[in-house]
């Protein structure tokens, strides 16, 4: 792969207000880890990847995310605590003071592009205040090629500046971070954190409305890859439910681990040029795509290593939200370009803390939408102060901080395209089995890996009664038998060994989805709604 860099040549950022900037323009990855370690703003591991640390900030934050309330999004935006409203001048004065600071300063800009389908390309320009953030974008969007940058033409832009600290009072964000779509103006804003996830989902964001409103084109969050005979399978989930781990198979080809629009022609394309996984207890055992794609040109996100760059993927003391970022060469069996055809397989990934779900359940169309629309994990004892015990957690398309749309809007097209194209939808289970959390144990990795590779090869059966059985408080078809899985197993009552506890946990479960889904009841229709679990 060649590392393509236009580091001769100088432009000017006098149009976006940054004066007399010393700018540094397409660095090289390699010449931007060399910077990083020559600032002292990262260290170079064991691995050979730059490792740095974030700051303040480990992890996105959601309550410090606005969008510009203006004539295109007034109307179309669902508004309300994930999308916050922010006023246009407001963003305009804080604009300025942004392009205001960095004027003078040393600053790292690269034109890169999102969407791998050419008919959805969406040109990027990213101007970083450091040189590793800067390297994260080289990773993490598309790389034009040389030729490309010749008459490149930025349509939206990033401007990233940790360090600059916003005034609340006055600039009318909530403290002293933000991160601000402007879709008028068609720029994201960042500052006052250098967690780097925030320029991706900036324009992840950005793509979630633009995607459905003007191109009819459903934005995923999720992973995709494709099989040797051209059947793609989609993964969705939240963070930690095994969206990167599942679609990095050895036998199937990686089409992206997050990001992914779903075309009117049937075609699922990446957003992105490269991935960005947890490291948390990695090990090359279990991960070995992930872990062996640690080297030279992916950034560690704070890790803790010792004085030889060893890094201990079990210490969680700065954050359990460690992070790789690489470009997405760095895992061997990729599909080039980035497009997949034809999706056969849906999987709704799902940590459940509480150990009631089944392993892996076919859902009916209306199932499949109540299921998206809930967006359901389970937070567990010990990852955030105050949590003694686990708690469900929906989040609507398995990404709501990042759809500016009602969730419905989404679900309704996922629906149609479900339909549309004869796909099987299946929701996976890879939390807890044989109790809740602290009781149970959490599901292995070979068995999940199992069950979805017999659901892609058809070995689940024809979703007969003699194949299938329909769980009792979810009503979902969970399969008798899977080839490489004891029987067991998948029946989450069988694992307990305690109906009564089993059935008292699954039903208060099944409560919080149906408390949860009553926001969005007046928006679904009676198959959506018949797709509920039952209640006590």
């Amino acid at each position: 792969m060649v590392d393509h860099t236009q580091a001769t040549k100088s432009i000017s950022l006098d149009d976006y207000g940054i004066k007399n900037a010393k700018v540094h323009y397409q660095l090289s990855s390699d010449e931007l880890h060399d910077l990083t370690i020559k600032k002292g703003q990262g260290v170079e591991s064991a691995f050979g990847a730059i490792a740095v640390n974030t700051g303040e900030f480990t992890g996105r934050s959601p309550q410090d995310r606005f969008i510009v309330k203006d004539d295109i999004t007034k109307d179309r935006v669902w508004w309300g605590n994930i999308n916050i409203p922010f006023e246009s001048d407001k963003f305009d004065a804080l604009y300025d003071k942004v392009v205001a600071y960095l004027s003078e300063k040393e600053v790292f800009v690269r034109d890169s592009y999102a969407c791998a389908d050419d008919n959805y390309r969406l040109n990027i320009r990213v101007i970083n205040e450091y040189p590793w953030s800067n390297m994260f974008a080289y990773n993490m969007f598309l790389r034009p090629t040389e030729a490309e940058l010749e008459n490149f033409d930025p349509e939206w832009t990033v401007i990233n500046a940790p360090e600059f600290m916003a005034n609340a009072e006055i600039d009318g964000t909530r403290q002293h971070n933000f991160a601000i779509l402007n879709f008028t103006r068609k720029i994201a804003l960042i500052g006052g954190t250098g967690y780097t996830g925030e320029i991706k989902k900036g324009i992840f964001s950005a793509l979630n409305f633009i995607l459905p409103v003007f191109k009819n084109t459903l934005p995923m969050h999720c992973s995709a890859n494709v099989g040797k005979d051209g059947d793609t399978s989609i993964f969705f989930g939240l963070s930690g439910t095994g969206k990167t781990t599942l679609s990095t198979d050895p036998d199937r080809s990686l089409i992206g681990d997050d990001e992914h629009g779903w075309t009117a022609e049937n075609t699922v394309f990446n957003f992105e040029g490269g991935c960005y996984a947890k490291v948390i207890n990695l090990s090359q055992e279990s991960e070995p795509e992930i872990y062996n794609a640690i080297k030279k040109g992916a950034i560690l996100e704070n890790v803790i290593m010792d004085d030889n760059g060893n890094v201990d993927f079990a210490d969680t003391s700065i954050t359990q939200n460690t992070r790789v970022s690489y470009p997405i060469y760095h895992i061997d069996n990729i599909q080039k370009p980035s497009i997949g055809k034809n999706p056969k397989n849906i999987f709704f990934l799902t940590a459940d803390a509480f150990g009631v779900l089944p392993p892996i359940s076919k859902l009916t169309p209306g199932q499949a939408a109540y299921h998206f629309i809930s967006g359901y994990t389970a937070k567990v004892a010990g990852t955030e102060a105050g949590i003694d015990e686990p708690l469900p957690s929906f989040s609507a398309c398995f990404g709501a901080p990042f759809m500016p749309l009602h969730p419905t809007k989404y679900a309704e097209m996922l629906s149609a395209k479900m339909k549309e194209s004869g796909v099987n939808v299946w929701l996976v289970n890879t939390g807890w089995t044989g109790g809740p959390y602290g009781i149970g144990h959490r599901m292995k990795l070979k068995y999940t890996r199992a069950m979805i590779s017999a659901a892609m090869n058809g070995d689940l059966g024809d979703y007969s009664y003699e194949k299938y059985h329909i769980h009792s408080v979810f009503g979902v078809m969970q399969p008798r038998t899977c080839p490489g899985v004891p029987t067991e197993v998948l029946s989450p009552r069988t694992t307990w060994n305690n109906d009564e506890g089993y059935y008292k946990t699954a039903y208060k479960l099944a409560a919080s989805f149906r408390e949860n889904f009553k926001k969005f009841e007046d928006y679904a229709n009676e198959e959506i709604l018949a797709g509920a679990p039952n209640v006590k």
